[in-house]
């Protein structure tokens, strides 16, 4: 079965966490969207990213990225609305993904260019946010 039964009745923590990670798939799965579909994959429109130089190669990282975002967003999806006992595993790995992007964004491969776009931003708030309904969903009783 492609769709075990839900394991909703059987999760305990806050229920704003499992409205959290609908968002968080929602802050997803549009960016992957973007990444893989925009002609420059948001890079230059969006990102500022200069793509005067090995711009097939930019294009094509972001595109990669969108595939992965994509699929992850939507699991997050379902994960949120119909297995929720697996909600704070993965708040976990959302927080991993934004905490590491954040990271590299601000102090190490991608903090050369002292250029920030969005995302570094959003990096941030995500691992800070992530990190608080983390913690709520770990709590016993219905917050």
């Amino acid at each position: 079965m492609l769709f075990p039964p839900s394991t909703n009745d059987d999760y305990h923590g806050a229920k704003a966490s499992a409205w959290f990670l609908v968002l968080a798939s929602i802050l997803t799965i549009v960016p992957g969207l973007i990444h893989y579909g925009l002609p420059d994959g948001g890079a230059g429109v969006i990102g500022g990213v200069d793509l005067t130089t090995r711009a097939d190669t930019i294009i094509a990282v972001f595109a990669w990225y969108g595939a992965m975002q994509i699929p992850f967003g939507i699991l997050m999806l379902i994960i949120a609305l119909r297995y929720r006992t697996l909600v704070p595993l993965t708040l976990l790995m959302a927080v991993i993904v934004q905490a590491l992007g954040a990271y590299s964004a601000w102090f190490w491969k991608g903090a050369t260019t002292g250029h920030h776009p969005p995302e570094h931003y959003a990096s941030v708030a995500g691992t800070i946010l992530g990190l608080v309904f983390l913690a709520l969903s770990l709590r016993r009783g219905q917050a």
